[in-house]
């Protein structure tokens, strides 16, 4: 990853946290390791716990920035998940995996938020 991409993805992250915020949700960790496997943005709202994928992009030349979020990115957040469940022994508690897309345009970021994009089971 280049410095410049590097930038851009932490610019990101901050905004789609502050995205989320603003729309009720808590933000309960952020840019953590867990089993080995980089969590984005772990929040709750109203009894969910979302386990979130933040992916910021420029252009779309690459493809829809949420198309990145392959079969085997899905199953290492679901362990990524397990681990920080496991490790704060939290049980019983409705788990979503979210993705958030966040796009730099002309009057400034936009955020599309998938809620439920993927289930452990994908």
């Amino acid at each position: 990853m280049t410095r410049s991409s590097e930038s851009l993805g932490t610019a990101g992250e901050a905004f789609a946290a502050r995205f989320l915020v603003e729309r009720g949700w808590r933000i309960l960790d952020r840019n953590i390791r867990s089993a080995g496997v980089e969590i984005d943005l772990v929040t709750q709202r109203a009894g969910i716990l979302a386990f979130v994928e933040v992916k910021t992009r420029r252009t779309r030349t690459a493809g829809l920035p949420e198309e990145s979020v392959d079969a085997r990115k899905r199953a290492r957040l679901v362990r990524g998940a397990a681990g920080w469940l496991h490790e704060r022994r939290i049980r019983r508690v409705e788990v979503r995996f979210d993705v958030l897309v966040v796009e730099p345009g002309p009057e400034g970021w936009r955020c599309r938020h998938l809620p439920g994009a993927f289930d452990a089971g994908d």
